[in-house]
C-alpha cells in the first residue's frame, strides 16, 4: 500500500498530470482501504479472519496488474482503489482478531499485529525506489502485484485457527482504567471524527515527503530513504505505544501520540534541510506510529468483543478517509501555494481537532475506583 507514495513522481510524469492530480490514486487507495476496512472486519467477525484475508490477496493483487496497464490516470486510480480495499484485509481485521486472544497485554499485542504495514513501509520503498528507476513504475507494479498472489494467499492459510469465544461476547467490557460516560453510538461518533482529524495531519508527510525531497532539490530516492526510516521508527512507536496503552489506556496513549505528532509537524514547517529532515522524519514516525492501533485498544476497551471487527472497521474507514482527505488536500495547497508550508500548518489544524476529542473523552471518563463504587450501588 505505500507503492504508490514511492511511485507518485514517476506517475505524474508518466500521465504528464499535476501534483493534485497525480494525488489522487493515493487518495482512492485510502478509500478503497477504508471502506474495505469495513466489509473485511464484518467477514472476520462472522467466518474469522482466513475469508478476507483470501478476499484480500486477490484484489489487492488483480489491482496491481491492472494498474501496471493502465492508460489512463483514472483507470490507474480505480485500479489504487482496488489495491487499497485488497490491503485492508490485513490491517483491522488482524488487529480486531488479535484483540480476542489478549487481555492483560492486549495493547502489546493489538500493536505488533499492527506493525506488519510498517514493516512494509521499511523495506520496501528502497527497494520499489530502485526498480522503478530501473525498470519503470508499469513493470514494478506489475511484479508487485504476481508477488502478492503468490505469497498473501498461502500465508492466509496458517490463520486458520479461530480466536476464542468469550461467552459473554455481547456486553460491554468495561475498562479497568474507567468507564466512559458516553453511549456507544456518541462514542463511535467521537472515535471517527478524531480518526479522521489525526490522518489527515499524518498524511502530509507519509504521502508528499518524496515528492517534498524533489522539489527541493534532494531527489526522490532521499525522500523514500526518509519514507523508509519513517516507517521503520513508527514499528518501534507501536511497539511502546502498547506498552504503554496496557498501562494508562488506549484513551490517553492516542492523546500523547497526537500530541507528539503534532510537535513533529510543527517542526517540519520549521526546518527543510536534508539533516533535518531525515531527523524530523524518524521522529515523525516515532511520535505517530502508535496513533491507529490506539482506536483497536479502545474498541476493545469500550465495546462488545461480538462487534469488535465491524466497529474497529469504522474507525479504521474513517482514518483512512483522512489519509485520502489529507492527501489529495496536501496536493492541492502546494498547487496554491507553490510551497508545503501552508500544507503542514493545515495538517497541525486537524490534529488539533484530534486532542480536543481525546481530552474531552478522557474528562468524561471515570476513575476506576469511581466506576467500582457505582457498580456496587446498581
Amino acid at each position: 500500500m505505500w507503492s504508490f507514495v514511492v511511485a507518485l513522481p514517476a506517475v505524474q510524469a508518466g500521465f504528464g498530470a499535476t501534483r493534485g492530480e497525480a494525488s489522487l490514486p493515493y487518495t482512492l487507495t485510502m478509500l478503497g482501504f477504508g471502506f474495505g476496512g469495513v466489509l473485511m472486519g464484518r467477514l472476520a467477525d462472522r467466518f474469522g479472519i482466513v475469508a478476507p484475508l483470501l478476499l484480500g490477496a486477490s484484489s489487492l493483487s488483480l489491482g496491481y496488474m491492472a494498474g501496471s496497464q493502465a492508460p489512463s490516470l483514472t483507470l490507474y486510480s480505480l485500479a489504487q482503489l482496488m489495491v487499497g480495499f485488497g490491503a485492508s484485509a490485513s490491517f483491522a481485521p488482524i488487529m480486531a482478531d488479535m484483540s480476542h486472544w489478549f487481555v492483560k497485554r492486549r495493547g502489546i499485542a493489538v500493536t505488533i499485529a499492527s506493525s506488519g504495514n510498517y514493516l512494509a513501509g521499511t523495506v520496501w520503498p528502497p527497494v520499489l525506489q530502485n526498480a522503478i528507476a530501473a525498470e519503470g513504475w508499469r513493470t514494478t507494479h506489475l511484479a508487485v502485484g504476481v508477488f502478492c498472489l503468490c505469497t498473501l494467499i498461502p500465508l492466509a492459510f496458517l490463520l486458520r485457527r479461530r480466536a476464542p469465544v468469550d461467552a459473554r461476547a455481547n456486553i460491554a467490557p468495561t475498562s479497568r482504567h474507567g468507564a466512559l460516560a458516553v453511549s456507544q453510538n456518541a462514542l463511535l461518533a467521537l472515535l471517527v471524527v478524531a480518526g479522521v482529524a489525526c490522518c489527515v495531519a499524518m498524511a502530509m508527510p507519509q504521502v508528499h515527503l518524496v515528492a517534498y525531497c524533489a522539489d527541493l532539490g534532494y531527489g526522490p530516492a532521499r525522500g523514500a530513504e526518509m519514507l523508509s526510516l519513517m516507517l521503520g521508527f513508527g514499528i518501534l512507536s507501536r511497539l511502546i505505544s502498547g506498552i504503554v496503552a496496557d498501562r494508562i489506556g488506549g484513551l490517553r496513549t492516542l492523546m500523547l501520540g497526537s500530541f507528539l505528532q503534532g510537535l513533529a509537524l510543527c517542526l517540519y514547517a520549521i526546518f527543510d534541510g536534508l539533516a533535518s529532515l531525515y531527523v524530523i522524519s524518524a521522529m515523525f514516525g516515532l511520535f505517530q506510529g502508535g496513533i491507529v492501533p490506539m482506536y483497536a485498544v479502545i474498541v476493545r476497551e469500550f465495546f462488545p468483543s461480538s462487534r469488535a471487527g465491524g466497529t474497529l472497521g469504522i474507525i479504521i474507514m474513517a482514518t483512512l478517509v483522512g489519509m485520502a482527505l489529507g492527501g489529495w488536500m496536501s496536493g492541492y495547497v502546494y498547487d496554491l501555494t507553490g510551497s508545503y508550508q501552508m500544507a503542514f500548518l493545515n495538517g497541525l489544524l486537524w490534529n488539533f481537532v484530534n486532542l480536543l476529542v481525546c481530552a474531552y473523552l478522557i474528562w468524561r471518563q471515570a476513575r476506576p475506583d469511581e466506576t467500582t463504587r457505582s457498580h456496587a450501588h446498581a
